[in-house]
């Protein structure tokens, strides 16, 4: 009887891709990668009427990210570039979603080297948001078998995206391993 009442989850998103908040025929950047998937998946939401690009820091990744952006036939720009100087004029981007799940970027939500998180800022129209999606709680199976580090403090993050100039940081939420906090560009 219970399997009766279960709610259907298919054709749902994947929470990072819901909670990201990326719409169709936005403009999008993602700086790094956590999961090849959960990358190929937000980089496919901008659909034609927009513009999807990704930035990491290595072509090795920038090689994962294009095998798994094929898989998916999403029209995507893969730049291997320095974070601290991108590649995109000003007010370029509606959002800018930085992976942050894996500790590579830790730079970035380092309050003591924001620039850049204010590249980010620098590439955002205004009224355009950042998301970082940084290692959140674990819960379920994956909070018994995974190692037992500890995620970057929620402040830590605010107050980075704070420094770098963003307004309106908060957490949206702490759920399934990942956290979301978002940041506003007000000018």
């Amino acid at each position: 009887m219970r399997m009766f009442l279960r709610q259907s989850t298919v054709g749902r998103e994947p929470l990072a891709i819901a909670m990201s908040g990326v719409r169709m025929g936005e403009r999008l950047l993602q700086i790094g990668v956590d999961t090849p998937v959960v990358t190929s998946l937000l980089a496919a939401k901008p659909g034609l009427s927009g513009e999807s690009s990704i930035v990491v820091v290595d072509e090795e990744t920038a090689t994962q990210v294009r095998r798994a952006i094929s898989e998916t036939s999403a029209l995507v720009n893969v730049a291997v570039h320095n974070l601290d100087a991108l590649p995109f004029d000003a007010g370029s981007f509606d959002v800018v979603v930085v992976h942050n799940r894996n500790g590579r970027l830790a730079r970035l939500v380092d309050a003591q080297d924001s620039a850049a998180l204010a590249e980010c800022r620098r590439v955002l129209r205004s009224g355009g948001r950042v998301v970082v999606l940084d290692k959140g709680t674990p819960t379920g199976l994956t909070a018994i078998f995974q190692s037992r580090t500890r995620p970057v403090p929620v402040e830590t993050t605010i107050r980075a995206l704070k420094t770098a100039g963003f307004r309106a940081v908060r957490q949206l939420g702490d759920r399934d391993g990942y956290r979301f906090v978002e940041g506003l560009k007000v000018e």
